[in-house]
């Protein structure tokens, strides 16, 4: 408690601070508005930038012929440089639409040095160039919003994706793409909120949108600012709200078209020396303490959420932030000693406490995301009581257990006891986003849940005219019963990546030269799901069904589940959640026959979700027709019981339907 107050304290601190000499965190983060090139009401231009080891520095591009020094900028205080140039005599554009900029900085040691703005808004690869170029984002006409944002959802089923793998086509997709082709899918999914990858550019693609090179602009490598707008726009009208993945846990190293370097020395935006590197990422790191930092920081946000209007961030690379040694080489058992100490970057929280209380602040219904892997107390608690800020953090336990699983024991050795525990293990009033497998499981070098299940077999079996073989029936039912606990009893938000909703099969690997820059992993092949021949369209059947009652019944945002069964003989698991009763039997070839599971109602139940139905791949050994009746019959600690039959490998959820819906 104290240690909050102590948090909540510097973070007064500094928004104090920022009020007495910025006039407000409202001002302060409004710095794209006079950072960076812009054109005046007169014609003119207007330049500012932020390069406190440089000597001297300059505009120059298309517009003076590259001429380096015809347009030096006047030094102000604090490190700051700005430039003012008059219209010209006709009135004409200075610097037109699209032409091409670079700011010149001398350095203390005489070096010339060729940069891209920090708050470009649009930059581009032409042709074989290494580098990317700085491009003049000013357009004749630019995108108008037709819809307004969605109210926030109450429960939050994301779908996690990328832009650029979004086809089955070996090239890099699209946001148009995008719109037209997935983002109907996602609607029909019954998924409420897309979390978009790789959006802030990136000059490495295969570096999956995480080495960042401009901030401000939205990569060029599936088209224009626009066009992007035009894309959160349309999942605006479908009701979906759109997350940023926005990276401000490190920088990449690049200087021709990075941040790394701007004003000739190593420190600038980040730490100068080692504490300004990632050993293992090989990037910079920013230092949070620095006013400008917090500045562009904090101004960047503002910017997604203004420019795109996108609806709030998932944070990438949180636990790397919140500790000087950056998560590497530690284990978190969840003693307080390792979330209090000299270890944490408390200015690293800071920032992200104000990062949250912005967004909040701007956009009341925004949501934020942490993804900490350490389990810091509080990260999802109210800024007021000395908590982080962020409204969920993902749940990253729960899909190294199933790989674990999967991988190391014999399905009749699964410990139900050790699944619920995983999959309930959260903190008090701190929401999580639980989650079978993100992004990062589907990485080359690492395998999807369901190449564990199948592996080679999805290469021959996957069709309906093929034989149903045991690993191909496993592999159906458990995929179909891993996604359904997890939804049901892992957290208050469900999240999926594109494409492992129907078991997407192979695994993502970028264009690079270790795989002769081949485009043939680096695409999602939503193609299978729509062929009525393969099985793929049983999974994405299910996983629609599951998240459309979701939307239905809200168990995402009632409160915890009530377990109360996980019987390690028998494989089964039984809960209550928001009038539910879930009931799964993981026993790979024992059915029970009047099977007595508790419950706290009393009345007649009606199966409404069951994975062994025909359209789901199962073997419809449940008559749907049943009507099961409780009675007042106390078992397992519930006032009430039923008798069901549970055949083997299936996931059922009943609904009391005497109850008003």
């Amino acid at each position: 408690k104290n240690l909050a107050k102590v948090r909540y304290k510097q973070f007064s601190q500094i928004l104090n601070n920022i009020g007495e000499n910025e006039g407000g965190i409202d001002k302060f983060s409004r710095g794209y508005e006079s950072f960076g090139v812009h054109r005046c009401a007169d014609g003119g231009l207007y330049c500012k930038e932020w390069a406190p080891g440089a000597e001297g520095v300059f505009l120059t591009g298309d517009f003076n012929g590259w001429n380096p020094f015809s347009y030096p900028y006047k030094k102000l205080d604090y490190g700051k440089w700005k430039l003012y140039i008059p219209p010209k005599q006709n009135k004409s554009v200075l610097v037109p639409h699209g032409s091409k900029l670079k700011v010149v900085i001398t350095s203390k040691s005489g070096e010339i040095l060729y940069r891209i703005s920090p708050w470009a808004k649009y930059v581009v690869r032409e042709g074989a160039n290494v580098n990317y170029d700085w491009l003049h984002w000013d357009p004749e006409h630019s995108y108008e919003f037709k819809h307004s944002r969605p109210k926030k959802p109450r429960s939050l089923r994301i779908y996690e994706s990328h832009v650029g793998i979004s086809s089955h086509e070996g090239k890099v997709a699209s946001y148009k793409h995008f719109t037209c082709n997935v983002l109907p899918r996602i609607k029909d999914l019954g998924y409420n909120c897309i979390q978009l990858m790789a959006i802030m550019e990136h000059a490495y693609y295969a570096s999956f949108g995480y080495q960042i090179t401009s901030f401000f602009a939205a990569s060029s490598r599936y088209g224009t600012p626009e066009e992007l707008k035009e894309l959160v726009d349309t999942a605006h009208s479908m009701g979906i709200i759109v997350l940023l993945d926005v990276v401000h846990s490190h920088a990449s190293k690049n200087s021709a078209d990075g941040l790394n370097m701007f004003d000739g020395t190593d420190s600038c935006y980040f730490h100068s020396g080692p504490r300004g590197t990632h050993d293992l990422w090989d990037s910079r790191l920013f230092a949070y303490s620095s006013w400008e930092v917090l500045r562009f920081l904090l101004s960047n946000l503002r910017w997604w959420l203004e420019e795109y209007r996108f609806d709030g961030f998932r944070f990438d690379g949180v636990t790397s932030m919140l500790y000087h040694h950056h998560g590497m080489g530690q284990g978190f058992s969840g003693d307080y000693s390792e979330y209090f100490g000299l270890q944490v970057d408390e200015d690293a929280l800071t920032y992200l406490m104000l990062a949250n209380h912005l967004v909040h602040t701007l956009y009341p219904d925004s949501i934020t995301i942490a993804e900490d892997v350490s389990g810091m107390p509080a990260l999802c608690s109210p800024i007021s009581q000395g908590g982080g800020g962020f409204d969920y953090r993902l749940a990253m336990a729960i899909p190294d257990k199933w790989i674990q699983l999967l991988k190391e024991f014999k399905d009749e050795d699964w410990n139900m006891g050790d699944i619920v525990y995983t999959l309930t293990n959260r903190r008090y009033l701190e929401k999580c986003i639980a989650y079978a497998e993100s992004h990062d499981q589907a990485l080359v070098g690492d395998k999807t849940v369901a190449f564990w299940l199948m592996d080679a077999e999805m290469y021959t079996n996957m069709s309906v005219l093929s034989p149903f073989t045991p690993v191909i029936d496993r592999g159906i039912q458990l995929h179909k019963m891993i996604r359904l606990i997890t939804h049901g009893l892992g957290g208050e938000g469900y999240l999926n990546f594109m494409g492992n909703e129907f078991g997407h099969p192979e695994w993502l690997d970028f264009p690079r030269k270790g795989n002769n820059e081949s485009y043939h992993y680096a695409r999602r092949q939503f193609h299978l799901t729509d062929d009525d021949l393969l099985r793929y369209k049983f999974l994405n059947n299910f996983d629609r069904d599951m998240n459309r009652l979701e939307e239905r019944c809200g168990w995402l945002s009632a409160p915890q589940a009530y377990v109360s069964e996980k019987h390690e003989g028998n494989k089964i698991i039984a809960f209550e959640r928001a009038g539910l009763l879930f009931i799964f039997n993981f026993h790979p070839s024992k059915s029970y026959t009047d099977y007595r599971v508790g419950t706290a109602l009393p009345g007649k139940f009606k199966i409404v979700l069951d994975s062994d139905a025909a359209e789901y791949g199962g073997h419809q050994r449940l008559d749907h027709s049943t009507d099961f009746f409780s009675e007042a019959f106390e078992h397992n600690g519930r006032p009430y019981s039923l008798l069901v039959y549970i055949p083997s490998r299936v996931a059922l959820i009943l609904q009391n339907v005497d109850l008003p819906n």
